[in-house]
């Protein structure tokens, strides 16, 4: 079944076409390790682990690479305000990282680099756009000279000089344009450094992830993914050097950029005040329902994230796992349950599909289909046992008082004394337990 994706270097929805069908490559931009992940962070990681899925279900060989990014200026500031190692402080982090990916059960990637073992190719790829005259050195700094590269902008759709006015360039009179970026910068002392034909020092940060992408996937390859924060300057700037050093003529034959996550319709951002690390939620809730929240909206609209989101899922996931059995053997997803997948990673899409199959199955029927296409996107990655005890523990409360309170609610009502029944049910719902009347009996769950 043919793939069609939103291109952001072409504007439009495109049948995606790859390079070469027996290994597709796709590089996607990951953490810089300065701090914990925050929600944000959290839905490219799900997003394009949905769609190495999809790429995976259609083509025999699928090579992913995210990269850890272990060298920024953000990481020095970090390790100096809270007065540790930048090791220290980078292995921690990405420590933490790796537990939030496997909270929101994502798949591991191909390859998973880590910028400081590449400094090499780093250099390298430096020294091959200074002898091709698309970089220049001035006092310990290495620059690309923006100008020089006549298809800049066209990734961001923009020219130029709107480009450099709509955001913060760097200020440097080492540089010889106010627009130019910097390939290699001298590192002060106690900071991180390596030898360079240029004096001991670091790379730019955009360097990194065109040196990682070219050892990994090649000089040319299908997707390249990430925020839409990345798409300047930082993706802009990656297509201009790789273009240059490696005198190609695309960088990567898809741009697939996700949408912020909002905070009452807010940007989340530290300035708001209003981040909302993945971390916290780790012993609060499933990893699951945060996974399902994250695919409740198109992945190129934004995402507000709020507690209503939050219960409904769980109340989806409540409902879904009522009838899901881990001895029940897996199927193939047929193409009409994958088909909104397949159009542009449509995600409400495909929930509404689980939804449509969930109904089904509830009354007999395709119930194999139905877990099949949940485990396709990365749920009921934990049994029943483990789904009830998760919350089981979160609540003060055992089975036996739970059903010894809805015997006292019964005879409340049987009595007509409907605000002792009301009392014992918000009792009930206040530690954990929602409480539903249907067919002449009670049924409860915890929340």
């Amino acid at each position: 079944m043919d793939i069609f994706l939103t291109n952001n270097l072409t504007n439009k929805k495109e049948k995606f076409i790859p390079r070469d069908n027996k290994n597709i490559g796709m590089y996607v931009c990951g953490p810089t390790v300065y701090d914990d992940p925050h929600i944000g962070n959290a839905r490219p990681l799900v997003i394009f682990d949905i769609l190495f899925k999809i790429l995976k279900n259609n083509f025999s060989k699928v090579t992913y690479v995210r990269n850890i990014t272990d060298i920024d200026d953000k990481i020095i500031k970090a390790s100096h305000d809270q007065k540790i190692s930048m090791k220290e402080l980078t292995e921690k982090i990405t420590s933490s990282f790796f537990e939030d990916c496997k909270f929101l059960n994502c798949e591991n990637p191909t390859h998973e680099p880590k910028a400081t073992d590449h400094i090499d190719l780093m250099i390298e790829m430096i020294n091959q756009l200074i002898k091709k005259g698309f970089a220049y050195e001035n006092n310990n700094h290495v620059y690309f000279e923006v100008k020089k590269f006549s298809d800049y902008g066209k990734l961001s759709n923009k020219k130029l000089d709107d480009l450099i006015a709509g955001s913060r360039v760097e200020v440097s009179e080492n540089k010889k344009n106010s627009e130019d970026f910097v390939l290699w910068k001298p590192s002060n002392t106690n900071e991180p450094s390596w030898n360079s034909p240029w004096g001991k020092g670091r790379p730019g940060w955009h360097l990194e992830c065109s040196a990682m992408s070219k050892k990994f996937l090649g000089n040319e390859f299908d997707i390249h993914g990430g925020g839409i924060d990345l798409i300047f300057p930082h993706h802009e700037n990656e297509i201009a050097q790789s273009r240059c050093a490696n005198a190609s003529k695309i960088f990567a034959n898809f741009w697939i950029h996700n949408a912020f996550i909002t905070i009452s319709n807010e940007k989340m951002a530290k300035s708001q005040g209003n981040i909302l690390k993945i971390k916290d939620y780790r012993n609060k809730m499933s990893g699951q329902i945060i996974r399902l929240a994250l695919m409740s909206a198109h992945y190129k609209q934004p995402l507000d994230w709020n507690d209503k989101l939050i219960n409904d899922c769980q109340n989806t996931l409540d409902k879904w796992y009522r009838i899901y059995s881990s001895d029940i053997k897996s199927v193939q997803v047929t193409e009409e349950v994958l088909k909104p997948l397949h159009e542009d990673l449509n995600t409400p899409g495909y929930i509404a599909n689980l939804h449509q199959l969930y109904e089904k199955a509830y009354k007999g029927e395709d119930k194999e289909l139905f877990i099949s296409a949940c485990k396709f996107i990365g749920l009921f990655n934990e049994n029943n046992q483990q789904w009830e005890k998760y919350k089981k523990d979160k609540t003060t409360i055992s089975e036996s008082e739970i059903n010894s309170k809805i015997d006292l609610r019964n005879k409340a009502r049987a009595n007509k004394d409907y605000n002792e029944a009301d009392r014992i049910r918000d009792e009930l719902l206040n530690k954990g337990v929602l409480i539903e009347d249907k067919d002449g009996k009670t049924l409860w769950k915890f929340k």
